[in-house]
Formats: C-alpha cells, structure tokens, sequence
C-alpha cells in the first residue's frame, strides 16, 4: 500500500479495523461498522470509513461533522463512480479527508483532487510500476478542467472564460 497527496508520499494516520496496532490512533472502519465505532469512540475526527463506490453520499450524512476521514473504493481505475461520490460529499459540505483507494492511475491525479480528494491509497503493484515523481509529473500535465472544481483546486476553464467575456470593453 501507498499512500499519495499532492506533496508525494506520506503516512497513514488511520489503522483499519482489524489491525494490531488499531486501538489506539485514528481508525478506518467498514461503512457497516461506522455506528459502533462512533458510539466506541466518539465522534472528534478519529473515525473514519471506508465505503464501496456503490455507496449513496446520502448515507452519510448524518455523520459528515464526526468523521476525519471518507475512503471510497475504486476496484479498477475504469470505474468512475468513486469521482461522483467525492464530488457528492464535497456539496454536502464534507470537509474531512477524502480518500481514493484501489489502483487508478498517474493520469487521474489531478482529476481526483478536482473532485474533491486530497489523498490516493495505491496498492503496492500500481505504486511500484508508477513512483512518486510520476504522480507529481502528473499533476501539471493538464493546466485546466471543463467541470466545476472543488473550491480548493480553482476554477475551472468555462468560468474562466465567461469571466474574461465579462471583463471585455463592449
């Protein structure tokens, strides 16, 4: 497993459920789980969960202010629904970590944190074939996107342009 944000890569605060050293730290939980874990544990961002791309943002609601983290899988980097997902929770007003986890590519790097998500769990035969400097190579590859943007990353190339059409002497 690696873990990837737009610096490069960094360590895992959060210990799945199941995992020796995982009382005591920050806990990652299946969406199943979630319930016992914030009655467990509390709700102060030391939670978080880990949901299949088929999950509903809706399910999550009730709990967007006590968790820290929100890992979404993508069991193929050709399965998009996971981008929906983040973009979703972002609208909901989720401002924890997002997660991307499963093997997607260089190439969907700088897609992924324009739909919200600050950080990718890469499995280790993924990692090993693109390294760090090619993620980060990724990043300034593409300058602009077409969709809306999460607030963070900017905005995006249609606003840009209606802006400048604004900004235009009649």
């Amino acid at each position: 497993m690696s873990l990837r944000d737009r610096t490069g890569e960094k360590a895992d605060l959060y210990r799945r459920a199941g995992q020796s050293d995982a009382a005591a730290g920050h806990l990652l939980v299946p969406l199943a789980e979630l319930e016992s874990a914030l009655a467990a544990r509390g709700g102060n961002g030391e939670i978080g969960v880990e949901i299949d791309n088929t999950a509903r943002a809706e399910a999550l609601a009730p709990y967007l202010d006590r968790l820290g983290l929100i890992a979404i899988a993508f069991p193929a980097f050709g399965d998009g629904r996971g981008f929906s997902i983040a973009k979703s929770l972002r609208n909901r007003g989720y401002r924890g970590v997002l997660r991307a986890v499963g093997p997607l590519i260089a190439d969907q790097f700088a897609y992924a944190l324009a739909c919200g998500f600050d950080e990718v769990e890469l499995p280790a035969a993924v990692a090993a074939r693109q390294p760090v400097a090619q993620w980060i190579a990724a990043l300034g590859a593409m300058r602009g996107a077409y969709q809306r943007s999460h607030p963070t990353q900017g905005i995006g190339i249609l606003e840009q342009r209606r802006a400048a059409r604004r900004a235009r002497p009649e």
